[in-house]
């Protein structure tokens, strides 16, 4: 799985969590970063926050969906942004989460985009 958040103290938190239910962890502090992580060996899931310097999710999301070997990625949008959900269906998100959020929530929504393995429409 791919975490991509540029607030450290996020970053560090999901990460530690996530390894925690025993899910393995690639970082990236912004969408440069993250498309560098893709290959060779791409994530099942993708958790984006969208606003980063460098470059930010929305960026980061066409330009990953415009190659084929990783297009079918699902992402999931953490966003401080309430308007969230509209946003993700534009990029194609799995799934969306507004922070702050329940633990609980997203790791449901972990799972449920895992065991789909395929990108869809935001919910």
């Amino acid at each position: 799985m791919l975490v991509v958040d540029d607030d450290p103290d996020i970053l560090e938190a999901l990460s530690e969590i996530l390894e925690a239910e025993g899910f393995e962890i690639r970082r990236a502090r912004n969408g440069k970063e993250a498309l560098e992580r893709l290959e060779p060996d791409p994530p099942q899931l993708i958790l984006l926050d969208l606003m980063m310097p460098v470059m930010d999710g929305w960026e980061f999301a066409q330009r990953m969906r415009q190659r084929p070997s990783v297009a079918h990625i699902p992402i999931i949008v953490l966003s401080a942004d309430r308007n969230v959900g509209l946003k993700a269906t534009d990029i194609g998100a799995t799934g969306h989460l507004a922070k702050p959020f329940e633990l609980s929530d997203l790791l449901d929504m972990v799972r449920r985009a895992l065991a789909s393995g395929t990108r869809g429409t935001a919910r």
